[in-house]
């Protein structure tokens, strides 16, 4: 039995810790917060509960997993998943607006046509044919397995060319994979959207990202009943049943290292706890920040750390009045100004109309009573370092760059999607790029690992160049999101436990 160490309470550090648990460690958990789940976080006002982090899970196989591998048992038996039909519905600029039915490809096509002008849902079809492809050739070995020594195969982008004519060059950015194959600029809104959302830049991400609509509209969006909170609680109950030890309020100032082996950690109290492995769920920024690798400068970082440069500004709305019935469950309001948007966000600066995304649930657990209802709108946004973050988010900030006033524009928008919701609103609370550091560490939201780009979007291997030093989260290989953390718990486990063996998920 080994001792393990597990530093941060997020979501990939406890499916490491519960599967690390069950294979007989001693695991114990130290997390400078008060809490677990790390950015999958909850606010409480005057009897509204609001997700602060995802607000639909993709993928919950991933879970599904960790939930039979630890306990023999369903998830379904501890939180109460619902599939969101419409998965979306989508507000253009143009005033079009279409719902989505959720995994049913020829529900997305037909309900396509019927918004946008014929053809336009086969064009969208045939590009799902393509995103298939990069899909089935990136799966395995980019998801489920453990990231290789040599990674260069993962530069070269498995997005197809378009057969025939004048397009057999491969598209090189997702933006261009809109403007050359989807031809309609409502389609390529809607492609840019699922790359916004997870952080980001259409214009410069690779075509691969192709297989982020691909995944949601194939494997559908679910919703947990109580919130996506409610998984994070599941899954810390289940640690708990397995004996993993949780301290809180424990920051980790150092891992310590000797004979060119991770035997450790020390706390901010002074504290020293040896260990035979440790497992870093915190974010891999901060621990290149804090010399615990020994890297000095920013060249020695994987170029991943500083390819992730967006945030999210999360806007929580207290309303008056219940949810009107049909209303659908996720709206993405598309800006009125793409190229502007695009721009700013690589400029490192806040556009005047951003695309939002507009969460409404439903969900009783959620308000004080039925004559109330719960909305969340959130918004991609430039993230920058702590220095930069402060003067664009900061309470000082002034005009435009304010928080409050990229609030308000933020709810000009997510006003076509909420009737009358100026009239309805009781208060609002606005969470910027500094409360996702204060609670997680990295103002940054890191998206999940693709291929392409030279490899720039491959995020830190789960061993780390340091022996018994491991890297758990959305930091670190597969990247960011619910279900590519929940894979990463999975292959630290299989790493630790089955050692140089071990040749991924099954």
């Amino acid at each position: 039995m080994a001792r393990i160490v597990v530093i941060g309470a997020g979501m990939g550090a406890m499916a490491a810790a519960a599967r690390l648990a069950v294979a007989g460690h001693r695991v114990t958990v130290f997390e400078r917060a008060e809490t677990y789940g790390g950015s999958v976080g909850r606010f409480e006002r005057d009897g509204f509960v609001f997700d602060t982090g995802p607000g639909l899970l993709h993928l919950p196989a991933v879970w599904r997993d960790l939930f039979v591998k630890t306990g023999k048992e369903p998830l379904e038996s501890r939180v109460e998943l619902v599939q969101v039909d419409p998965a979306s519905r989508h507000l253009f600029a143009d005033g079009t607006d279409v719902a989505l039915p959720n995994a049913s490809r020829a529900g997305v096509v037909a309900a396509l046509d019927a918004a946008l002008g014929a053809g336009s849902g086969e064009r969208w079809g045939e590009f799902l044919v393509r995103a298939r492809d990069a899909w089935d050739r990136s799966r395995r070995p980019l998801l489920e397995e453990p990231l290789p020594a040599d990674p260069s195969r993962f530069g070269r982008d498995p997005y197809p060319a378009v057969k025939g004519g004048l397009l057999r060059r491969p598209a090189r950015t997702l933006a261009e994979v809109g403007r050359r194959e989807l031809r309609d600029a409502r389609l390529a809104a809607l492609l840019e959207s699922h790359a916004l959302a997870y952080g980001f830049d259409p214009a410069t991400v690779p075509a691969s990202a192709a297989v982020l609509p691909y995944m949601e509209q194939t494997f559908g969006s679910w919703y947990v009943r109580g919130g996506i909170r409610a998984l994070a609680d599941a899954v810390h109950e289940r640690c708990l049943a397995r004996r993993v030890e949780f301290v809180f309020g424990a920051e980790v100032t150092d891992v310590r290292i000797k004979d060119g082996r991770a035997v450790g950690v020390e706390l901010a109290d002074g504290r020293c706890v040896e260990a035979d492995h440790v497992v870093a769920g915190s974010p891999v920024p901060a621990l290149y920040r804090d010399h615990v690798l020994g890297w000095d400068s920013r060249e020695d970082w994987p170029r991943y750390q500083e390819s992730v440069r967006t945030g999210r500004v999360t806007v929580c709305l207290a309303l008056r009045g219940a949810r009107e019935d049909g209303a659908a469950h996720r709206t993405v309001v598309h800006s009125t100004d793409r190229a502007d948007e695009l721009a700013a966000l690589g400029a490192g600066r806040l556009c005047e109309r951003p695309t939002v995304v507009v969460l409404r649930p439903g969900d009783e657990r959620l308000l004080p009573d039925g004559e109330h209802e719960a909305v969340t709108v959130t918004a991609t946004v430039p993230a920058g370092d702590s220095s930069s973050s402060e003067n664009l988010w900061g309470e000082g900030a002034a005009g435009a760059m304010g928080a409050e006033a990229f609030a308000d524009r933020m709810l000009e928008a997510a006003a076509a999607a909420v009737p009358g919701l100026r009239e309805r609103l009781l208060w609002r609370e606005v969470r910027t790029p500094v409360d996702t550091f204060r609670e997680t560490g990295a103002h940054q939201v890191p998206g999940p690992a693709l291929a392409g780009a030279r490899g720039e979007l491959l995020p830190a291997a789960n061993s780390s160049p340091v022996p018994g030093l491991y890297f758990a989260g959305g930091w670190s290989h597969p990247g960011g999101g619910l279900a590519h953390s929940g894979m990463s718990g999975a292959l630290v486990a299989g790493l630790i436990v089955e050692g140089a063996d071990f040749r991924g998920s099954q």
